[in-house]
């Protein structure tokens, strides 16, 4: 066996450290390179920080590089909440506020919101529906809430006093 691959547990040759200067030598003693204590204990660290001259492997560099996340592979899914209405000071207007949650994996980008608001008359008889289409606050990113309040009316000829309207019915496209 060579000089420097001895068992533990005996005496080892005296070895050199990098820290030494090159003339001096010390015994090794159980892996920092300082004599061993008077009792068998390890040696005490010594106050000016000496190293064993033992080094440690760095792990290996990885040659492959980082991945790193590319545009989500999903489509956007927009869930739309109830339409949320008041009153304005004109009849034939009212504003509507539309709760939108993306719960897909990709950006809805545009669309269209359709609302149908309902003529009502005195009595309560719905007289007529009448569509209109307002853009979509877009871009909504994936899982973002995003809230938007449009004021939607109708020509004032259609609703005569003491008739009013209700933005009951809302449809929404996007991309």
């Amino acid at each position: 066996m060579p000089l420097d691959e001895t068992p533990s547990g005996f005496d080892s040759p005296a070895v050199r450290t990098p820290s030494e200067s090159a003339g001096a030598t010390l015994p090794a003693g159980p892996g920092d390179g300082s004599p061993p204590a008077e009792d068998g204990s390890p040696p005490a660290p010594s106050a000016e920080g000496a190293t064993s001259g033992r080094t440690t492997a760095a792990p290996p560099v990885s040659s492959t590089p980082t991945v790193r996340p590319t545009a989500p592979n999903g489509p956007a899914a927009l869930r739309v909440g109830e339409p949320v209405r008041e009153a304005t000071d004109k009849r034939w207007c009212e504003d509507v506020t539309l709760a939108f949650h993306n719960t897909g994996q990709s950006a809805v980008r545009s669309g269209t919101v359709t609302f149908g608001t309902h003529v009502i008359g005195a009595l309560g008889v719905d007289w007529a529906t009448i569509e209109s289409a307002e853009r979509l606050p877009a871009p909504i990113g994936a899982g973002v809430r995003r809230e938007k309040t449009w004021t939607v009316c109708v020509d004032a000829w259609r609703v005569p006093w003491g008739m009013h309207v209700e933005t009951r019915d809302v449809s929404v496209q996007w991309r």
